[in-house]
């Protein structure tokens, strides 16, 4: 947590990955996000993985630190107090996060009737509005063709690329707004679909161009790295490393280390390249080039290929379980400063990460804990939208509220 957005109020109605990813980033920089939830949890309220308690260990990770207010949106007057949060008077509020229907009750047309100003960032699917979540769009813009071994079928990566680059596109496309109605005075919405997050992505490596000036797709290599060196080889003692070269100076150092230059030279006299100077060069002979460093790594072990990659400065990474690299690389420690052990409401008490940023000289923040279902519902209704104890009594007491006297993953009475 820094201090770097303080005083600005973000409201988020959103679920999954991208838009609660931007609320988070935009938390750990020090806004204040006030969520939207419905009073029996958003969708992804029981999302794996669960605690032993059965808490979602997935929603207390994106929702850490926001504050929660528990609304039944199926009704009208569930629907008008959401309405009136987002758009609650105050210079630095009218900041709105949504992955919901552009043409439902928080559309922006709706919204900015009640604040002209209002800047909303909505995450989407497809641009035209069809649904689509990471795994449907990322098979749609050929990734899996390119992943995994040479003979497989399609493999789909567990990392959800693009909800993570849209929600992270979102929060600066959200600052990006909000410096435009500092400057004008005009709100605006800005849609962010993780189709065209993926399509663009794809265009900024240039694997578009590729494609269109070759004519056909990018072949799958496995674990070789495209375009230049790169590839997992297996110590002695059964360890795996990922090792890559992608400067000459990487290379050189690779060669080195492994004392490869004789073996290396005579392959570069016969192929007429110098892999020091090109690195297309070394991935046209990678095959050649691994079957020289295949046996070389083979013969030391793991700690002996550590050191020597160590002294002269190869690119290299050793293959490990989370478990393993949780034991053994002190990031995940809470010396390090990225991670505290946080006790949350599901009752778990676990490494949690503050911000993934470093500023120099500044102090990293205590990282918060997520919020019970609805726990800031009385005390944000009362700041924001000036109700009494009376009227929000009064709310719980018909089901338009929720109280948040249950942790996440569980729905909190009215």
């Amino acid at each position: 947590m820094y201090g770097i957005l303080k005083g600005m109020r973000v409201v988020e109605a959103a679920s999954f990955v991208a838009g609660p990813s931007c609320g988070l980033h935009l938390l750990q920089m020090g806004a204040e996000v006030i969520r939207i939830d419905p009073l029996e949890g958003g969708l992804d309220a029981h999302r794996w993985p669960l605690a032993p308690n059965g808490a979602s260990l997935y929603w207390e990770g994106l929702n850490k630190g926001k504050k929660s207010v528990a609304l039944n949106l199926k009704t009208p007057e569930g629907r008008e107090l959401a309405q009136e949060l987002v758009a609650a008077p105050g210079a630095e509020g009218g900041l709105f996060v949504t992955n919901q229907p552009a043409d439902g009750f928080f559309s922006h047309a709706a919204l900015s009737r009640r604040r002209a100003d209002l800047v909303t960032v909505r995450v989407m699917g497809w641009a035209d509005g069809r649904a689509a979540v990471d795994y449907t769009v990322n098979c749609a813009v050929g990734v899996p063709d390119q992943t995994g071994p040479v003979d497989a079928g399609p493999v789909n990566h567990v990392l959800p690329a693009w909800d993570l680059l849209t929600g992270a596109y979102a929060a600066f496309a959200l600052v990006s707004a909000e410096r435009q109605r500092f400057l004008t005075g005009a709100g605006m919405e800005i849609r962010a679909p993780l189709g065209e997050m993926a399509m663009a992505t794809l265009g900024h490596l240039g694997q578009v161009a590729e494609v269109a000036l070759s004519g056909h797709d990018r072949e799958r290599t496995g674990n070789v790295l495209y375009g230049a060196f790169g590839r997992d080889f297996e110590t002695a003692d059964g360890r795996r490393v990922m090792a890559v070269a992608l400067t000459s100076r990487q290379w050189t150092a690779l060669v080195a280390a492994l004392r490869l230059g004789a073996p290396v030279a005579a392959l570069e006299q016969e192929a007429g390249v110098s892999f020091a100077a090109d690195e297309g060069a070394r991935y046209r002979w990678h095959a050649r080039l691994c079957a020289l460093v295949e046996p070389a790594v083979r013969a030391l072990t793991f700690s002996e290929l550590s050191a020597r990659f160590e002294a002269v400065g190869v690119l290299f990474g050793p293959y490990r379980s989370l478990a393993v690299a949780m034991a053994e690389d002190p990031g995940f420690s809470s010396a390090d400063g990225l991670f505290e052990e946080v006790t949350h409401p599901g009752g778990g008490r676990y490494p949690t990460p503050g911000a993934a940023a470093r500023i120099p000289g500044a102090r990293r923040g205590a990282a918060p804990r997520a919020p019970r279902l609805g726990e800031h519902t009385a005390e944000v209704l009362a700041g924001l939208l000036g109700l009494n104890a009376r009227e929000i009594d009064r709310l719980n007491l018909h089901g338009i509220a929720g109280t948040g006297t249950a942790h996440a993953g569980t729905p909190s009475p009215a």
